[in-house]
């Protein structure tokens, strides 16, 4: 029976190797060289990629390059093939342990079979490594460190070493040693390496960042310490440290300097534990130990974010705790790696069940500079924290203020120019030109007054508003509004030009009203409701984190951002019009004359500037990348305060509106002096005596 059993195994293990050399002969036939011109094998790759016609939306695979088993994935993305997966891989169990007898690879020949035969989506399984690492090097792994080190770190190895190290530490983790504890942290540092980096995005397994910090975190939990202090691991790309700990120990800290690469300076992160916590510890001693990622956090992918287009950069390292029970609260310190611009910190904490990082987990405490400073909570399933940055905002206490005072401001003036609108109305529309400029001006107050108080509103109520359909309503209407702001703006100046054009032949005022109207109220209601039609069924007419138009998924901003652009580019042709014809240069002009002239067009471009909306011009710089916190806080200004440019240059500097006014109050005055006169006559002084 055993001799049967014995020439089963070989006859199955010989058709499989057959199996595999016959896949390789069909893809070789399909004219797939694996090797260069010269004849040089190549190492993961391959030479072309799939042949055929690339359809959109449609898949290939191609064999890797001998000695690697696996497959690489492409995808058809805009008519080419683009690489999308990969498992290319040079090592197996059998290959760790190669060079030891052969007695030793006999129990794990079922494990040596290539890649490409189990399984053509995930790395080999690599569930004997714990037996041949107990029979070969049971004291500090040294046996395998050869062998992965000099592998190279391809999508396929990357998988197989983050297996080899999970399983470590589920079946090897009951006597852990510091030796041990530097081994592990090796083989881990390999694919750590920068150069590593652009790998892991087409591992089939999006899991696999988090496997490893879950992993690295699960080994370090079982190590014992026996000083008070040690430096465990001093990797380039992982650090650890461990310190004896008590209740009645002061406040203990974790300092690093971690290097992205071996040229860039440390990164700094520093691990705070307080002094009240350390008292909830037991009498006696505990430990605590704390590991340091600088790429880590480029790797980690957020696989069950429900918007997976957000970009959540990390900005730091990544610290893992590994403390005793009682301990729940933590001090973190991250000095930002991005230093071109002022960046939103985030503090977070991986949550290693989600596989996400949670905001929950940690409050920002201080902000100076370059640093960031978090407090967090210690959990069982949050274990390692950073901090996250918003590559498209910037989050600065002097823009808050400016926003919040000149909104106010704004609205203020914005409700005070409709009154006195109002109030002269009757006095400076005698004309069907002063009619429609009036009218503009009117709609474009409204306009910018509703669109600020639904900014207020997004702004305080986003977050309960995010998760239902209310969110919709008020992303439509800033949509709206703002647009028909700028819309308004257009017409007005339209109007300038069909002033200075069109000189005899003039058109009725029902006319260029009608036309008015579609332009200022017609013409943004078509763009928001189509962006809205659009994109709401896709779920990408809302950013993730606000009630506004989407970027990262749809480019929904770009409804707002391209018509806006654009009247700004056209209204700037208009004032420069009206600059030229405002210059009336004459033969042997006295240079008094030439003051009045310049003086003149200066007050045209000052006046015409906010009422067109030049000013959101100056947004276009604080798109660029690590543009100045200057030109921020001088577009914050200057469009927080439109509401107050509107009134001073739009109705208090127009001399028709201050006379109407001067009119008004004179005739209030007048009709309040009657008044008393009629009380003090004799009738009715004669009426109160006898009162």
């Amino acid at each position: 029976m055993k001799s049967q059993a014995t020439m089963i195994c070989c006859l199955m293990l010989f058709l499989a190797i057959e199996c595999s050399h016959y896949r390789s002969k069909i893809h070789i036939k399909d004219g797939d060289k694996l090797q260069h011109p010269e004849g040089k094998l190549k190492t993961g790759r391959i030479q072309e990629k799939c042949r055929g016609p690339c359809i959109p939306a449609s898949n290939c695979s191609q064999p890797c390059a001998q000695p690697f088993h696996g497959e690489i994935g492409f995808t058809c993305h805009q008519n080419k093939w683009q690489k999308s997966t990969e498992t290319c891989t040079s090592l197996s169990v059998e290959t760790l342990f190669k060079d030891f007898n052969s007695a030793s690879r006999l129990p794990l020949a079922a494990s040596s079979i290539p890649v490409h035969v189990l399984d053509f989506r995930a790395p080999e399984p690599v569930k004997s490594v714990a037996q041949g690492i107990r029979r070969n090097c049971p004291i500090d792994y040294a046996c395998i460190l050869d062998v992965v080190k000099s592998s190279e770190a391809t999508s396929g190895n990357i998988a197989f070493i983050v297996e080899l190290l999970r399983n470590i530490s589920t079946d090897l983790s009951d006597n852990v040693t510091q030796d041990k504890m530097k081994s592990y942290s090796e083989v881990a540092n390999h694919i750590l390496d920068t150069a590593a980096i652009s790998n892991w995005a087409f591992i089939p397994d999006k899991n696999t960042s988090s496997d490893l910090l879950q992993s690295v975190n699960l080994f370090a939990r079982q190590l014992r310490l026996h000083n008070e202090s040690e430096n465990l691991v001093d990797e380039l790309f992982i650090q650890a440290k461990g310190l004896r700990i008590n209740h009645n120990t002061s406040e203990e800290k974790f300092n690093f300097s971690a290097s992205m690469n071996s040229t860039t300076e440390g990164i700094l992160g520093m691990i705070e534990i307080p002094t009240q916590e350390l008292w909830n510890l037991p009498p006696n001693a505990s430990q605590a130990i704390s590991i340091a990622f600088p790429t880590l956090g480029t790797i980690l992918r957020e696989v069950h974010l429900q918007n997976v287009s957000l970009p959540r950069p990390v900005n730091g390292l990544v610290l893992s705790v590994i403390l005793p029970e009682g301990l729940k609260q933590v001090l973190f310190t991250f000095e930002k790696i991005n230093k071109s611009r002022s960046a939103r910190a985030q503090c977070v904490g991986w949550h290693s069940r989600k596989r996400r990082w949670d905001e929950t987990a940690c409050e920002t405490t201080l902000e100076i500079m370059n640093r960031v400073k978090c407090l967090c909570n210690y959990t069982n399933m949050v274990m390692s924290f950073s901090i996250l940055m918003s590559p498209k905002s910037i989050d600065n206490k002097v823009l808050d203020y400016i926003t919040c005072i000149g909104l106010s401001i704004s609205i203020f003036s914005l409700i005070l120019c409709l009154i006195v609108e109002a109030a002269v109305w009757s006095r400076v529309v005698v004309t069907e030109v002063s009619y429609i400029r009036h009218v503009c001006i009117v709609n474009i107050a409204v306009s910018l007054l509703i669109a600020n108080v639904w900014f207020i509103i997004n702004s305080n109520f986003h977050k309960k508003a995010q998760d239902s359909n209310w969110c919709v309503a008020l992303t439509f209407f800033s949509h709206f509004f703002y647009l028909s702001l700028f819309f308004w703006m257009f017409f007005q100046a339209l109007l300038i030009i069909y002033g200075i054009l069109v000189v005899f032949c003039r058109m009725m005022k029902s006319r260029m009203m009608a036309i008015g109207f579609a332009v200022g109220y017609g013409c943004p209601l078509v763009i928001a409701g189509t962006t809205v039609a659009v994109t709401v069924p896709e779920k990408g007419y809302m950013r993730p984190d606000a009630c506004w138009l989407n970027w990262d998924s749809t480019k929904a901003l770009l409804a707002f951002a391209v018509p806006a652009l654009v009247i700004v580019a056209v209204n700037l042709v208009v004032v420069l019009v009206v600059a030229v014809n405002t210059q009336r240069p004459s033969i042997g002009s006295s240079k008094s004359q030439d003051l009045a002239i310049i003086m003149r067009i200066s007050k045209n471009v000052a006046i015409l500037t906010p009422l067109l909306g030049l000013t959101w011009g100056f947004g276009v710089a604080t798109l660029l990348e690590g543009t100045s916190l200057i030109f921020h806080i001088i577009f914050a200004l200057l469009n927080a305060f439109q509401g107050f440019f509107i009134l001073l240059f739009g109705t208090i500097m127009d001399h028709k509106i201050r006379d109407a006014l001067k009119m008004r109050m004179s005739s209030l005055k007048g009709r309040s002096r009657a008044a008393e006169n009629a009380s003090l006559s004799p009738t009715n002084r004669s009426k109160l005596m006898n009162r």
